[in-house]
């Protein structure tokens, strides 16, 4: 009996010993469920013991070298598409500048007579620097100041005198959310900005006074240009898919409204209210030297890719696109404005070649980044049919001087180009999930771009006309009978073009 009872106390014993780890692994394994741990603010109940303790000292890259290595991979090709954007669109600021001068200076200076030939490229250089320097000052911010539809009639002062667009700590601004830096973009933009009064200069050649040019130049800029930029491209009210915008807004790249239609309509305005040149109608005023008119166009043909292509406001597929149909509506504006001038006049002139290729390149400007190749090419063909008949027979019956065409071929070009790209602008260009034009089915395209037009050209014919007006008042528009018998050149200016020693 006793023998038994100390087995059996053995035995528990053994029991006992061999239950304490045991019983410490169970608690190890498992942990009571009731165990309530206080936690820290913002401390999660999910951490781990291990978690809890661990070196909270260490970076991210240090724990996971991996991870450091992807975000520095990241970060170059980030730089390296940056730094590839902006120097896409510095080489399209160059190609845009160039269109001025001496794309234009000599395509408008082959067309007038050869006493007023300085004259042109006088105006033409000039307002590459007088408008860029406006620009800076103010223009830029009432284009592009302010935030769409909250300032949806003219820009605010948010950029004035280039605010935020400068360096700092060695850094440019990126605030407008583009591929490029906020002053490429402005840089860019004040190329249009140069190159549109300069336009409307061709309707008034050879008679307007070169300080009223100007004056009228720096207003124009600012009470036409500005505002028009803002509405259609800057979230106003003819911007296109713009909530609040006047019947859906209208499609326009890269200036079909803001550029052509404007500078076109307030040259046809000039051009009227100026008068006719003297002896217009009863002298014969042939171009001076048509090689320069052809090397001007062929020049224009090059830098437009900067205008176009460039609007894409990066290096990427839209631009390449954009570079290919501007090309093909050249091409094709060359050909069409050629065959009818032959089939008419019975000899294809270059003169008629240059400006068929001008209209060509007018008319796909607001298309660009929305359309397709082939129906560039039908767009270019019937801008420069059209532009053909609007220079000669419309021009003949309506009987106004405008001296270089600015109205017939940037006026009519690029409200034929505007319409068009209503009927052609496709989503499979742009990449939108809904229908882009009529193409697409969606033929309220074309409403949005015929109001676009209207609003474009009603208040830059209103707004020319005033300034006009006021200037003719003040300063006095044209030049006096002798100055224009003697040229431009002379009594403008005090020099002469061609001097034979």
């Amino acid at each position: 009996m006793r023998f038994s009872k100390r087995i059996a106390r053995g035995i528990l014993c053994v029991l006992f010993l061999a239950g304490l780890p045991m019983a410490s692994w169970a608690e190890d394994v498992a942990p009571a469920a009731e165990q309530n741990v206080e936690l820290a603010p913002g401390e999660s109940a999910d951490v781990s013991t291990e978690e809890q303790y661990e070196d909270v000292t260490l970076s991210p890259e240090e724990a996971s070298p991996e991870l450091a290595a992807q975000l520095e991979l990241s970060d170059a090709v980030a730089a390296a598409a940056n730094a590839g954007h902006n120097g896409w669109m510095l080489v399209c600021c160059a190609l845009v500048l160039f269109m001025t001068a001496p794309g234009l200076a000599l395509f408008y200076g082959g067309l007038v007579r050869k006493k007023n030939v300085v004259s042109v490229l006088m105006q033409c250089l000039f307002l590459m620097g007088l408008m860029s320097v406006v620009w800076a000052v103010c223009g830029f911010s009432l284009a592009f100041g302010g935030d769409g539809m909250a300032n949806k009639f003219i820009g605010n002062g948010e950029f004035l005198f280039m605010e935020g667009l400068t360096m700092q700590g060695g850094a440019l601004s990126y605030d407008l959310e583009l591929d490029v830096s906020d002053l490429t973009f402005a840089i860019f933009q004040g190329m249009f900005f140069i190159i549109t009064p300069a336009l409307i200069c061709g309707a008034f050649a050879e008679r307007m006074k070169f300080s009223t040019m100007a004056v009228f130049s720096v207003l124009w800029g600012l009470l036409v240009y500005c505002p028009i930029c803002h509405w259609v491209w800057d979230g106003g009210i003819i911007a296109h898919g713009v909530k609040g915008a006047w019947a859906g807004g209208g499609l326009d790249f890269a200036g079909g409204n803001v550029v052509h239609i404007s500078s076109g309509v307030s040259a046809l305005v000039a051009c009227i209210l100026i008068g006719k040149r003297m002896g217009f109608g009863s002298e014969p005023m042939p171009p001076h030297n048509l090689t320069y008119t052809v090397l001007g166009a062929a020049m224009l043909w090059v830098g437009w890719f900067g205008f176009n292509a460039g609007s894409a406001v990066a290096s990427n597929d839209g631009a390449t696109m954009a570079f290919a149909v501007t090309h093909l509506s050249a091409a094709a504006g060359v050909i069409g404005w050629t065959l009818f001038e032959w089939a008419v006049h019975k000899k294809p002139t270059a003169l008629g070649a240059a400006s068929g290729a001008v209209a060509g390149l007018v008319c796909i400007t607001p298309a660009a980044g929305f359309v397709q190749p082939m129906p560039a090419i039908l767009m270019g063909f019937i801008a420069g049919v059209v532009c053909f008949f609007a220079v000669t027979t419309m021009k003949s019956k309506l009987g106004y001087d405008d001296s270089l065409d600015a109205f017939g071929v940037h006026g009519i070009g690029g409200t034929v180009g505007a319409i068009l790209t209503g009927v052609f602008a496709t989503q499979q260009v742009t990449g939108d999930a809904e229908p882009l034009g009529a193409i697409d089915g969606h033929g309220g395209a074309i409403v949005g771009q015929l109001v676009s037009v209207i609003v474009t050209v009603v208040y830059a014919a209103v707004v020319s006309y005033v300034l006009l007006k006021i200037l003719d008042k003040v300063m006095g528009l044209r030049v006096d009978e002798e100055s224009e018998t003697r040229g431009l050149d002379l009594s403008e200016h005090g020099e002469e073009g061609y001097i034979w020693l």
